[in-house]
């Protein structure tokens, strides 16, 4: 039996973790993408071994079951599970906001319900909000309705990009439960629906910029019936429901890009050192050495802006515009850094024979998801023309 995780400390767990996804997750990847049966096979065996290993759902809170690591010393560990796009479901991290949410906002029956097979992995979490026809980075456009008759919620709706939904136990369905005479952002409640309830369909995994089939799925509700104690929070209240989710998912978001971008850099350099062309190695190139101080010191501005930001949320401060500016800044960095990284790699960096061009699939996808940049730039502007002081520098 692996000892306390707590006691651990942050170095050796840090070394271990790192040694976990380098030399185990990473080496797995080739069976990982193709989504199939070995590669469940080899899910199950990395989350077996991580758990022996004593490296399993470490951010999640002790008493709910997980390894009780702090938040700050989470953000260490949580960069170095970002260097594969698996780790964080080989190591249980990827049910972390969904548990927390679940901890602050669902009933006594709902946590006892959901929590422990979300921390052990039984399943995974699933979130539908986002709709095909309404504009995502505008949640208050929601169309997907939940009508209460009696004692059950009526939910008919159409969703798109629901992550995880097939392997997830339920989706906590984002709907219009209130009039619109109701202020705007008191019109959506959050409701809790098993993916087995007669009604939820999963039409299809939606293809995205050559990967099919990918993990973001379309669903259909048609007249899906669950009870009225499926409301996850108050009623009305599903943007604070959301935001709670929102909010610590984007930090986790930024240090797993740390680790991606990481990884890229290092490859980069790694490439620049071996590749020989135009009479001397790639590394004795003024152009290369661009790439690599630019990208070494956007890593750097991330990291520590992602470490401040979390610092903040840690010590219960308002970190909205630190999170609003690591979102975009992150977000960029990734996508900078990987581009790099494959031009430096040249015809190589295109193939599959690497992991960049997966890896920059997830730098373009980050710049939309849980937020487009437009909107982070634009609301966190707004707090500063509101309040100059609110800038984390001051």
């Amino acid at each position: 039996m692996s000892e306390t995780r707590s006691a651990v400390p942050l170095p050796e767990l840090c070394a271990r973790m790192r040694s976990f996804i380098d030399d185990a997750v990473i080496p797995a990847e080739p069976i990982l993408v193709n989504e199939d049966g070995p590669a469940h096979v080899a899910i199950d065996e990395l989350r077996s071994r991580a758990k022996e290993l004593g490296l399993w759902a470490l951010g999640h809170p002790a008493e709910l079951g997980g390894g009780g690591v702090p938040f700050l010393d989470f953000v260490h560990l949580n960069e170095i599970i970002g260097r594969s796009e698996f780790g964080q479901l080989a190591v249980g991290s990827v049910s972390m906001q969904d548990t927390l949410m679940l901890h602050k906002h669902g009933t006594p029956e709902q946590r006892q319900r959901w929590i422990p097979p979300l921390v052990a992995g039984e399943f995974l979490p699933s979130v539908g909000l986002t709709e095909p026809d309404a504009a995502g980075s505008d949640p208050t456009l929601i169309e997907t309705r939940a009508d209460l008759d009696g004692d059950t919620w009526i939910i008919n709706g159409h969703k798109w990009f629901t992550t995880g939904v097939k392997d997830a136990g339920y989706c906590s369905v984002f709907a219009r439960t209130e009039p619109d005479t109701a202020p705007r952002h008191e019109r959506i409640s959050a409701i809790i629906v098993p993916t087995d309830t007669p009604g939820f369909q999963i039409v299809r995994s939606i293809p995205t910029m050559g990967h099919d089939p990918s993990d973001h799925y379309e669903v259909r509700l048609t007249d899906v019936h669950v009870p009225a104690a499926n409301l996850l929070g108050e009623r009305g209240k599903g943007f604070a429901v959301a935001q709670d989710r929102l909010g610590p998912g984007r930090i986790f978001h930024c240090m797993r890009w740390l680790g991606q971008a990481q990884r890229a850099y290092e490859l980069m350099c790694a490439r620049a050192n071996t590749r020989y062309a135009h009479g001397s190695l790639l590394a004795e190139k003024g152009e290369v050495h661009r790439y690599i101080a630019e990208s070494a010191a956007q890593i750097h501005a991330a990291r520590l802006m992602t470490l401040d930001a979390a610092r903040a949320m840690d010590a219960g401060e308002d970190a909205r515009v630190r999170i609003g500016l690591v979102k975009f800044w992150g977000a960029r960095m990734l996508h900078d850094v990987v581009d790099r990284a494959i031009q430096i790699h040249g015809a190589l960096g295109l193939t599959a024979d690497t992991p960049l061009e997966r890896m920059y699939r997830q730098a373009r996808y980050a710049r939309i998801y849980d937020g487009p940049d437009e909107v982070h730039r634009m609301s966190t502007a707004r707090r500063l023309l509101r309040d100059p002081e609110a800038a984390p520098w001051r």
